[in-house]
């Protein structure tokens, strides 16, 4: 840093006035020393911890090690709570809270005396959020993920947190498993610290916060429990504290080839469909122009590297084991930009040039794939005017061109209510319709894109049906599910008019998606729909409703959109 960049927190701990002293003065209740308000640069650790957010349990733990590195480096730590968002327990969707987190995140910095800032991230959402709202103050920043758990394990073979959850109904329905079995399988699921060890949306974002160049090189396919990833955290303690120094921030970083390289490897890894509606809020916080379409011009022509969980047999651990995420950087490096800046000070090539991979079982090569073009396929047509994406890693070959005919529910209640009805007109050539699921809708656009097959299809032997709905699904699912279609239902696109007994095309090669009727019955169905009422009528989620964008704009509130700097003109006396 130059020696005429003033530290940003002097203008609240360098003056010697009535606010220098007051501000220093209600921290020396803290027991600080005086020098650690001269000159040492401050840091933010952002965590995300809460006994709410079981994937986040150990980042109070984290927060210390990162400090440790803080203080071995010059700076002085400040560790800070914001709005924690646990997957496996909120209702009706973290999803619905991510922006409410990143408002939380922005106004935590932008407020107080910070030069540079750790996010402590784990559980789905947390990544997202709390770099939306650091970018949108754009200050130097680091993240620390906090990383997978170890294996599941279930009597001899593996088993993976998240992807289990998905095969409940059919081994409850076929008699598969006893109601021991079960309780068995669920204390073996989840055995230690960390979040989901599948390829899930918290492995993804993790994943793409390295790939993005914002964690430490290898960082982070370390699993939770592993020491190492305690040292890790601690280096990234020392090392925030010379970007600080270096004035190296966000913007600096994520640049448009980042974000690039970001859908390249998650392409490469088999990531969650997620990543799409989080990196483009991501990028629309920093200023990048990312669309829709960038992620099927720039990703799915790009190999599947990975044998993971959901589109492949290994978990997280056998991932790090294997060489984790630097030897699929190094297989990538002529297709990635290689040459851009990471938050060490060096470029991908450097950080990533001496990997090696230990088990070709786990991480294949981009000559000898586990799949060729798995990346995100986006689909167009005349039910996603705006677009729709599936995950060809996770569906089933067969129904990868499919033409069915149309079950439609119009909700989740309705879904709930009829799915499993005997006379439910329904078989495996049917299409799946699910409305009112979508960002306005639920609202939250939930991980629930990958609904149940019905029972009775289920006792037959179907695995696999196309499904489609305007919501989410979890990065830890399968399945022939088409997701994010936008302009949703309950904004009146034409996703809402779908009726019974329709006929829908699916053509994933020619990126199609249609709803086979005239323009003429089309047009006399758009005359007909009438929106309903919002879900919520106060609050936040009504702010929510009101102002939260489409899938295909990443689903941030339009007047999040940019940010305001770092800049606060006003003292608070």
């Amino acid at each position: 840093m130059s020696d005429k960049k003033k530290l940003r927190s002097s203008e609240w701990f360098g003056n010697n006035d009535k606010m220098g002293f007051v501000h220093r003065s209600w921290l020396r209740n803290q027991g600080y020393p005086d020098d650690y308000f001269r000159g040492k640069p401050v840091i933010g650790i952002c965590n995300t911890w809460s006994e709410l957010t079981p994937c986040n349990g150990h980042l109070r733990d984290f927060a210390e090690v990162v400090k440790r590195g803080v203080v071995e480096s010059g700076g002085f730590p400040l560790e800070f709570p914001v709005m924690s968002l646990g997957e496996t327990i909120m209702k009706p969707s973290t999803m619905l809270f991510r922006n409410l987190a990143s408002m939380d995140t922005e106004e935590s910095i932008r407020a107080n005396p910070l030069d540079g800032i750790v996010l402590l991230t784990g559980c789905d959402k947390t990544t997202p959020s709390t770099i939306m709202g650091a970018c949108s103050v754009d200050l130097p920043t680091i993240v620390v993920p906090g990383g997978p758990m170890l294996n599941g394990r279930f009597r001899g073979g593996k088993i993976g947190s998240g992807s289990f959850n998905w095969m409940i109904k059919e081994k409850q329905k076929t008699g598969e498993y006893t109601e021991a079995d079960f309780a068995e399988a669920e204390a073996c699921a989840a055995r230690s610290i960390g979040h989901c060890n599948t390829m899930g949306t918290a492995s993804t974002m993790g994943t793409m916060s390295e790939a993005l160049g914002l964690t430490l090189p290898g960082f982070s396919s370390i699993p939770a429990a592993d020491s190492r990833k305690k040292m890790f955290a601690q280096l990234s303690g020392r090392r925030i504290v010379d970007m600080v120094r270096e004035d190296l921030t966000l913007s600096k970083i994520l640049t448009r080839k980042a974000f690039e390289n970001a859908i390249i490897t998650n392409a490469a890894v088999g990531g969650s469909t997620n990543l799409i509606i989080h990196l483009t809020a991501i990028a629309g916080r920093i200023g990048v122009d990312l669309n829709l379409e960038d992620f099927d011009k720039i990703g799915s022509n790009i190999p599947l590297l990975l044998n993971l969980m959901p589109s492949g047999k290994h978990l997280m651990e056998d991932f790090f084991y294997a060489g984790g995420l630097p030897v699929i950087m190094k297989e990538l490096n002529n297709i990635l930009h290689s040459d851009i800046i990471t938050v060490n000070g060096k470029t991908f090539n450097e950080n990533y040039a001496d990997a090696i991979c230990y088990d070709q079982d786990v991480i294949f090569t981009k000559d000898k794939p586990l799949q060729e073009n798995a990346g995100i396929a986006v689909l167009k047509g005349n039910i996603c005017e705006n677009g729709a994406v599936i995950k060809p890693s996770a569906a089933s070959p067969r129904l990868m061109k499919h033409r069915g005919k149309a079950v439609v529910f119009e909700s989740m209640e309705d879904y709930h209510e009829r799915i499993d009805l005997p006379d439910l007109d329904i078989d495996e050539n049917s299409v799946i319709v699910l409305k009112g699921v979508g960002p306005k809708g639920y609202p939250g656009m939930p991980e629930v894109g990958n609904v149940d097959l019905p029972e009775k299809l289920l006792l037959k032997g179907v695995k696999d049906m196309v499904r489609i709905s305007d919501g989410r699904m979890s990065g830890t699912a399968y399945g022939t599910v088409i997701l994010h279609v936008s302009p949703e239902s309950t904004v009146g696109g034409n996703f809402a008019l779908i009726k019974n007994g329709d006929y829908i095309e699916l053509d994933v090669e020619n990126r199609k998606l249609h709803l086979d009727i005239s323009d003429e019955e089309l047009k006399k169905r758009q005359s007909e729909w009438k929106p309903s009422e919002p879900i919520a009528t106060r609050g936040y989620a009504r702010m929510y409703i009101d102002h939260v964008e489409q899938a295909d704009k990443g689903a941030d509130l339009d007047f999040l959109v940019g940010g305001s700097g770092s800049k606060v003109e006003r003292d608070l006396h």
